[in-house]
């Protein structure tokens, strides 16, 4: 009876990691990169620019707009069915109770999501701001939908889809299965957090050096507490400030 070459049967988790990113924050990270070459050549410097987030597809008709902006956060969520199902079909050591997406903690994931919030939020309102005003980073506008009475919840609707996606995809799954290959964790929070930093280079420099070191911070936290539900938690509640906050703040105020 012959053997089945060992090759054959390991799991090729390397090609799988490779096919999620590209169908998720992998390819956000290339555009990142040609939206940023593309600011660089042009003849004002970043921080002249404006990098816009959230923009309405037909502000002329509030229920078709509706209708993209559900439809694209919707479908925000799909990479992270396709990581949370390959997790279910493909277990190996790590399955969705290694990345803590369970039921089990969920005041202490609130309490731990809350404090990274306000502990990264404004040191990062300031850090974006001095990346500005060195050049690095381009202004950015976080929230440009039509208003509407849903307007509000929309935002916040984007805020969960992106935490989830970035947090689950970049974090819970992407660490599970680099551990799988053999990476040590030194390794795996480096390539995280330069994964996250380079989906956020269309705002400029600043942006990746910004999210960089989010994602060192996040990831560490996720190592001590094994639970991606407070970075969900957090980066909700970051980007609610972010689309929320500068919706009502910045029609009255010239810094931001």
């Amino acid at each position: 009876m012959l053997e089945t070459p060992v090759s054959s049967t390991r799991p090729r988790w390397g090609l799988e990691v490779l096919v999620v990113l590209a169908l998720s924050l992998g390819q956000s990270a290339v555009y990142s990169v040609l939206s940023l070459t593309e600011k660089l050549t042009r003849p004002e410097p970043l921080n002249q620019q404006t990098t816009s987030m959230n923009t309405s597809a037909v502000p002329d008709r509030p229920w078709l707009d509706l209708a993209y902006q559900l439809a694209n956060n919707v479908f925000l969520a799909v990479p992270v069915a396709l990581a949370l199902y390959l997790l279910w079909v493909r277990p190996g050591r790590w399955g969705w109770s290694g990345m803590g997406l369970d039921r089990r903690h969920p005041l202490r994931d609130a309490v731990v999501g809350l404090g990274l919030a306000a502990g990264i939020g404004i040191p990062g309102l300031g850090f974006y701001l001095l990346a500005r005003e060195l050049g690095f980073n381009t202004t950015v506008a976080p929230a440009n939908l039509t208003a509407a009475w849903w307007t509000v919840p929309v935002l916040v609707l984007a805020a969960f889809a992106n935490g989830l996606l970035e947090e689950v995809v970049v974090v819970g799954y992407l660490f599970g299965r680099l551990r799988e290959k053999g990476w040590s964790w030194v390794a795996v929070l480096l390539t995280s957090a330069l994964v996250r930093g380079s989906y956020h280079l269309y705002q400029g420099f600043g942006g990746f050096a910004g999210n960089v070191l989010m994602g060192l911070i996040l990831g560490l936290v996720f190592l001590r507490w094994r639970r991606v539900w407070p970075l969900v938690v957090a980066h909700t509640l970051l980007d609610v400030a972010a689309f929320v906050g500068y919706t009502l703040v910045a029609p009255h105020v010239d810094w931001l």
